[in-house]
């Protein structure tokens, strides 16, 4: 190296160590993210199924339990009926591609809606260091029959 080049010895491939820092920060980053992602989706997709069985334990009356108050018919939902009908859908239905899917419950607590618990097990695409190797989601969803 001659004196006039401007650069010191001891500088030196600096340039690499830093580079190759980078690129391992941008994977990371990558990495938590596309985890993150999948997070959200695999949350919202069984949010969606327990809408579903929400709506379908919602619907589990029988018409000789409908009455009359003051003009406005209202529904009278039990418990049991709610978890039966729920409990059949998602055996009958294609629900997905959900690991170890769990009705926690379906009841009727007021007598007029229907309110379903569903947990299922999300492990992330890529497994790291960074994320944690999977965790149980568990949403609950209400829905209500109304005649108008």
């Amino acid at each position: 190296m001659s004196p006039t080049d401007g650069r010191r010895p001891e500088e030196e491939g600096s340039t690499l160590i830093l580079a190759i820092f980078y690129g391992m920060l941008a994977l990371i980053v990558i990495l938590v993210v596309a985890a993150a992602t999948s997070l959200y989706i695999e949350r919202k997709r069984l949010f969606s199924l327990a809408d579903a069985a929400a709506l379908v334990g919602a619907e589990s009356f029988e018409l000789s339990t409908v009455s009359v108050t003051g003009g406005v018919p209202r529904v009278t939902l039990s418990s049991s009926d709610v978890h039966a009908s729920v409990q059949e859908f998602l055996e009958d239905n294609q629900v997905g591609t959900f690991e170890e899917l769990r009705l926690e419950s379906a009841t009727s607590v007021d007598g007029r809606s229907a309110t379903v618990t569903l947990s299922s097990y999300w492990r992330p695409p890529v497994l790291t260091a960074f994320v944690p190797d999977g965790i149980r989601l568990d949403v609950t969803s209400v829905a209500r029959s109304v005649f108008r």
